[in-house]
């Protein structure tokens, strides 16, 4: 196979990916707090000896869009949404993660939870507990929060040290290599995050990834069709 045939190949193979990862993006378009992808290319050049150079690209990291989604408000007390910078910290079996999806519930122990079950860190890296036999709970913007008027806990809001570290498990929590407390941001009681991914924007990428990937196979077809053709020539 030529150079030409190994350089497509890899193109495909960064298309598809890139395929993958919008088809992911509008297929979470209603989750909370859902973090838009992108694919970054690298490209690697290698020198060759009788030819020019050889140019490959190849899509392996994804890229999260890190931009504030529309907040919708719900009016739920355990309802909370990040206006501006900042994720909340979330103890996974997998280690703690961010996410912006902040839908919390008490489970029995009265400790707030996810919807996956997994707790929700203070300002310290500790689980919030509400006290028990609390009525009315109220945070602010600040993530104060207390409970028949007495702060009991401080929510805490951390930034990735890494932004091009995070890697997006499944679900909406993100893992960093190290995370640092937010400079900015403030917590909304009552309201919602939705996804930061446009519709229209995903739908026009698919079809402008999916028209290069069609072409890229046109090539590769025509190719094989011409080494068929040389074969047969040169076996009569």
């Amino acid at each position: 196979m030529e150079t030409a045939s190994y350089t497509t190949l890899t193109r495909q193979s960064g298309l598809l990916r890139e395929m993958q990862v919008v088809a992911n993006n509008i297929a979470n378009l209603s989750t909370t707090g859902f973090r838009r992808e992108g694919v970054i290319f690298s490209e690697y050049v290698a020198r060759l000896r009788e030819e020019p150079s050889l140019s490959m690209a190849r899509g392996n990291v994804r890229e999260l869009d890190l931009s504030q989604g529309g907040l919708v408000q719900t009016g739920s007390t355990f309802d909370l949404a990040i206006e501006g910078d900042g994720f909340f910290l979330v103890d996974t079996p997998a280690g703690q993660g961010l996410t912006r999806a902040g839908s919390f519930t008490p489970s029995e122990e009265g400790i707030l939870v996810t919807n996956e079950g997994f707790p929700l860190l203070d300002a310290g890296g500790a689980p919030i507990r509400l006290p028990d036999g609390a009525r009315q709970i109220s945070i602010g913007l600040d993530g104060t929060l207390s409970a028949d008027g007495a702060a009991v806990a401080q929510i805490g809001l951390w930034q990735p040290t890494d932004p091009l570290s995070l890697k997006h498990a499944a679900g909406t929590v993100i893992y960093a290599q190290g995370a640092d407390p937010a400079e900015s941001g403030l917590i909304r009681q009552g309201f919602l995050e939705e996804s930061n991914v446009n519709p229209v924007q995903e739908i026009a990428r698919m079809i402008e990834v999916q028209r290069a990937y069609e072409l890229g196979q046109s090539f590769l077809d025509a190719e094989n069709e011409r080494a068929k053709s040389a074969i047969q020539v040169l076996g009569r």
